[in-house]
């Protein structure tokens, strides 16, 4: 029998590269795209960590991209968001092809506009190289949440032309915003169109209460 090959085994470093850059997009776009928020800035009681496993032990930590991150975050503009910091990773899941690929790019600090952080953080990741949102952003209360969770679908486009979709998720709070990019064997089988937002927002909370601590 020859050797099992891997579902990932052809495209899976390109769309790995691809779902970081959009991340980083995303977390560049809403750090020096805020602007005009007023009123005081939040204490800073929470901060965002990259634990070594994530969705109940589904994933494991891969890469920890956190000085890319700072420097996608350079620039940002103190009128809107003080003493920021950047946290990105790269997670792979521990089935046996290691097939999902799990990518977050966020920020912690004193945030004045939240909303404006998730909204940016979703509008930056169109503005990656070889990626283009396929399913616009709309918002997602989950039961249970203290925050709002917004969900696109993006697309990437192989060298054969071949688009991959996958889910998009974003959040943000007084101290903290992140997004969550999430490729899976199935959502690239599927059309843009058939992606559970709804899933991949409830997911996006999961990986929050992972990785939003408290600052001791």
């Amino acid at each position: 029998m020859p050797p099992r090959k891997s579902f990932w085994s052809g495209p899976k470093a390109g769309i790995i590269g691809v779902s970081i850059a959009v991340g980083l997009a995303a977390l560049s776009w809403a750090g020096n795209n805020l602007g005009g928020a007023s009123g005081s800035y939040p204490e800073a009681t929470h901060k965002v960590t990259l634990p070594k496993t994530l969705l109940d032990g589904g994933y494991t930590l891969a890469q920890d991209l956190s000085e890319q991150g700072e420097s996608a975050l350079a620039g940002t503009s103190e009128a809107d968001i003080r003493d920021a910091k950047a946290v990105v990773g790269q997670y792979t899941s521990v089935d046996e092809d290691g097939a999902g690929v799990l990518v977050l790019s966020g920020m912690y600090g004193r945030i004045k506009n939240p909303d404006s952080v998730r909204s940016s953080m979703l509008k930056g990741a169109a503005e990656a190289d070889g990626a283009t949102v396929a399913v616009p952003p709309k918002d997602i209360e989950v039961a249970g949440s203290d925050v709002t969770v917004s969900c696109e679908v993006v697309t990437t486009a192989s060298a054969g032309g071949e688009k991959t979709p996958f889910a998009m998720c974003a959040w943000a709070d007084d101290n903290t915003g992140v997004s969550v990019a999430e490729v899976t064997p199935k959502s690239v089988a599927q059309s843009p169109e058939s992606i559970d937002l709804d899933a991949a927002a409830a997911n996006a909370l999961k990986v929050r209460d992972e990785i939003r601590k408290p600052i001791a």
